[in-house]
């Protein structure tokens, strides 16, 4: 459905004295959707990151926080300018095994690096199962293989059995790891169950479009795998071809990788491929938006709760010449932002402030790798002295449906859990063990970004009881990141009030807890990412 301009405006105009409500009334269904109705507007054309749309976003977001009483965080300003540089292919793809060349958006797609404007790269092809060096779960694939000069073929994924968000940790980290490792260059095969989540056809579909790293401080782009100058990716055809005459077929390989605990191992490949791409460098800037609602007890004040949510969306959908283009993201993540709005406005407008102080974020760059939360995460805008000590995250909840669970994403990892439990149960909501193990959806999110930092964090959505499990699956299905994820969707506006309303529970109760969370001491993400910390025990 479109929405004309006006529409947007005339809610700017009505939200003031809407919302005015005393704080125990203040969360309402209809000051819910005036967020989301200007949100989702078409005059902000998708919010994608960098572009004019966002920026109105932004400016409404700090609007809304000014007009609660909010404090600017970051020294006395509402925005977090994060620097950016995109990254735009050109069109000289190649990628070619024993001087076989397979085409591009075809057979292939190729990627440059992000740190350059351009590689070429040439060299032997190891394959190395999954990628993955932690012997704790069994895997030692890059033990004996030398991957110095080399290109390698990875196995996306991870082996069968492994608890889902370890392994999606693992699987995101390969390219990191092989960089340090001084690879050249990597190939990505797909699994049969990569195929089967993501269609070829759907990789095809947005594999051209640009993509976008924050920048450090002499503008090159941040990149975590600055040896890797070049990739690619293969459908099942040219991953056939690269293993045909090899001591393995990719057809034996798959099979191994379906099995329970399966792990094809290394080796040698004996072919030579060449991988290249160039692109065209651009910087620009794109706004975290930052309110901050002072604690009451200065025992705490330096210790701070972070609610957010990406304000961002992907945009205008490219190559249409008709009919609606626009991707409003009116549940993605729209919904997000505006009840993390009213639960901003009800806790600052209840007399009894918190004891910590909480900050309210609405992050860029979500769509093009959680971007603005990383900035955030390695660039905080808390004072001399102080951390962030919880991160709740709140992205596309399902507001379809009257929810009586939700589900807290990385809950089991620390003291949160227990403490968003108590929360929940204040408004006779419980709280669920993720429905979804195998999506790995803890590690997905903007709230990883801190995670990575050390800083326990949870992932908030409505949960899967009752209707919740289809609600979720129809909209994945149907309406994820299209143009029907708009305000024709049939919302239940109640329910987005009660989201609000556990959103408000939740941060209150972690700034008023007695101690800072922490995390578990057997959690994997505890030991890895803060590994001096004081743990607790279950």
């Amino acid at each position: 459905m479109r929405f004309h301009s006006y529409t947007a405006l005339a809610f700017l105009s009505l939200l003031p004295a809407s919302l005015s409500a005393a704080p125990g009334d203040s969360i309402t269904p209809d000051a819910v959707k005036a967020h989301v109705t200007f949100l989702a507007d078409d005059l902000l054309e998708g919010r994608d990151t960098g572009a004019k749309g966002h920026e109105i976003a932004a400016r409404y977001v700090a609007t809304q926080f000014a007009g609660m009483g909010l404090t600017p965080a970051n020294k006395g300003d509402w925005y977090q300018r994060v620097p950016m540089v995109e990254i735009k292919p050109n069109t000289d793809a190649q990628f070619s095994v024993n001087g076989t060349s397979f085409e591009h958006l075809k057979q292939v797609v190729v990627s440059g690096s992000a740190g350059t404007s351009g590689a070429r790269v040439e060299g032997r092809v190891v394959f190395g199962g999954f990628c993955i060096d932690r012997p704790e779960y069994g895997l030692n694939d890059l033990k004996t293989l030398n991957v110095k000069g080399k290109i390698v073929a990875c196995l996306s994924g991870f082996p069968k059995g492994m608890p889902s968000d370890i392994g999606a940790h693992l699987n995101a980290e390969k390219a990191k790891v092989l960089s340090q490792r001084g690879a050249i260059g990597l190939i990505s095969l797909r699994s049969l169950e990569r195929e089967k989540q993501t269609p070829w056809s759907r990789v095809l579909e947005y594999a051209d479009n640009r993509s976008v790293r924050w920048a450090n401080a002499d503008g090159t782009p941040f990149d975590t795998s600055p040896n890797l100058r070049a990739s690619a990716t293969l459908d099942r055809a040219a991953a056939d071809a690269l293993f045909a005459g090899t001591k393995r077929s990719f057809a034996d390989i798959l099979a191994e990788a379906e099995t329970k605990g399966g792990k094809p191992k290394p080796f040698d490949t004996g072919k030579t491929a060449v991988i290249g791409r160039t692109t065209a460098l651009t910087p620009f800037t794109s706004p975290n938006v930052i309110g901050m609602l002072p604690g009451s007890d200065p025992a705490f004040a330096n210790e701070y709760v972070v609610v957010m949510g990406h304000l961002d969306h992907i945009g205008i959908k490219p190559g249409v010449t008709s009919g609606d283009a626009i991707n409003n993201g009116a549940m993605d993540n729209a919904t997000g932002i505006a009840t993390m709005l009213e639960a901003a406005r009800a806790m600052a407008a209840n007399p009894n402030r918190p004891k910590r102080p909480v900050l309210f974020v609405a992050v860029t760059g979500e769509e093009k790798g959680l971007l603005g939360a990383d900035y955030l995460s390695r660039f905080p805008v808390v004072p001399a002295g102080g951390r962030v000590v919880a991160v709740v995250n709140l992205d596309m909840p399902i507001l379809t449906y009257d929810f009586t669970d939700v589900v807290a994403f990385g809950a089991e990892h620390s003291t949160l859990g227990p403490i968003v439990a108590a929360a929940t149960a204040k408004d006779g909501v419980a709280l669920s063990p993720d429905p979804m193990p195998e999506e790995g959806l803890f590690t997905r999110s903007d709230h990883y970004r801190f995670v990575q930092q050390g800083v326990p964090s949870i992932f908030l959505v409505t949960g899967h009881a009752g209707p919740g499990a289809k609600a979720f699956s129809d909209f994945l299905k149907t309406h994820y990141h299209r143009v029907s994820d708009d305000l024709a969707l049939p919302f239940n506006w109640n329910a987005a009030a009660k989201f609000s309303r556990i959103n408000m529970l939740i941060a209150t109760e972690i700034a008023n807890a007695p101690e800072a969370p922490k995390w578990y001491s057997d959690s994997f993400f505890g030991k890895v990412f803060a590994p001096e910390a004081a743990k607790a025990k279950r």
